[in-house]
């Protein structure tokens, strides 16, 4: 059985942050002009885990693969009164045809880690969430609500902002 480690993980998060934006283009109605997806965007957020009943301080990214479909790393620390826990999640989002792009759903893994006094313990779960993100803006106000199902399921929401690397 596959065991994360901190190497892998690193690895896997320094190869998404490397990542340069997939230039998916699309024909106008007037056939000749083609039009980017959208940038990368980065950013903060803040929320709440109701099962741990702890709030977090996290950061993510969107790496647009298509209009519809985009790839979402995200971190998350909790603020516990024993020990230190901490989550890296990798889902994809899915933005149905709505008004502006609005809502997305989507899905992915989660490494949740605990540590404390020499503990140490980490357990590889699944991911299920939905949000509401408005794109129109310079700033990318959202929140969300994500399921983790695993080894101790839990449910947090949170709320952020992204902008737009250039």
């Amino acid at each position: 059985m596959f065991k994360p480690t901190y190497k892998t993980l690193a690895l896997v998060v320094a190869g998404l942050a490397l990542a340069g934006a997939a230039q998916a283009q699309q024909r106008t109605a007037s056939g000749g002009t083609y039009t980017p997806i959208d940038p990368i965007r980065i950013g903060g957020h803040v929320g709440y885990n109701f099962d741990a009943e702890d709030f977090a301080l996290g950061a993510q990214a969107t790496m647009p693969l298509t209009r519809m479909f985009e790839i979402y790393p995200s971190f998350d620390y909790y603020f516990q009164d024993i020990g230190t826990l901490w989550a890296l999640n990798v889902d994809l989002k899915i933005r149905p045809p709505t008004p502006q792009g609005a809502l997305y759903v989507g899905g992915g893994l989660n490494y949740l880690h605990f540590s404390d006094a020499g503990f140490s313990n980490g357990d590889t779960n699944l991911n299920l969430l939905g949000g509401f993100e408005l794109r129109r803006q310079p700033l990318h106000p959202y929140a969300e609500a994500r399921l983790i199902l695993g080894n101790g399921s839990a449910f947090q929401l949170v709320g952020g902002v992204s902008f737009n690397l250039h």
